[in-house]
């Protein structure tokens, strides 16, 4: 299946950049209904549903591409915050550096109402939700066309990496 955030990352040559900042994502998600149900995986039950997305990330990486994630959440954190916390062994495997950051600690930095993929520091993906978290729409942000906004976004996210914690070292509270 491809996406704007898939073809942005198979056109990626040197990085790409995804900030998350919503505390919960598609409520209805079958996948995280049975997360709460007591299902967890396991490394080498890698699920169907996500062997597309670690098959292009591992893609992306063969070509030099860095690819990293960043996700600001509130504490003390949702249940589907639990939920991503659990899975994200599934993209360190793919190969994704993964972070963490609290919302408090980003109370005087300026950050985009949005979330958004960025690939190269040039071209964006801005993702669009409803209230309860369903995508909405993907807005297509050409850098050439908006060079202030792809820059932007670059910056947000390179001072926000900067402050996060690493995966391995972030325990939800």
């Amino acid at each position: 299946m491809t996406t704007p955030t898939r073809d942005g990352l198979a056109k990626a040559t040197s990085s790409a950049v995804h900030l998350e900042m919503r505390d919960a994502y598609g409520a209805s998600d079958p996948e995280f209904s049975r997360w709460q149900k007591g299902h967890r995986y396991q490394l080498d039950d890698r699920p169907a549903w996500f062997q597309g997305w670690a098959d292009a990330v591992q893609d992306a990486i063969a070509r030099g591409v860095v690819v990293r994630r960043l996700r600001i959440v509130s504490e003390p954190v949702t249940d589907y915050i639990k939920y991503e916390h659990h899975v994200t062994f599934l993209n360190l495997a793919a190969g994704e550096q993964v972070r963490w950051l609290q919302r408090s600690a980003i109370r005087a930095l300026p950050v985009p109402a949005n979330d958004f993929w960025l690939f190269d520091n040039e071209h964006a993906v801005v993702n669009h939700f409803s209230g309860d978290g369903e995508i909405v729409r993907r807005e297509i942000v050409d850098g050439a066309a908006e060079p202030d906004l792809a820059a932007f976004l670059g910056s947000v996210f390179d001072s926000l990496w900067e402050i996060a914690t690493p995966h391995q070292e972030y325990e939800p509270k």
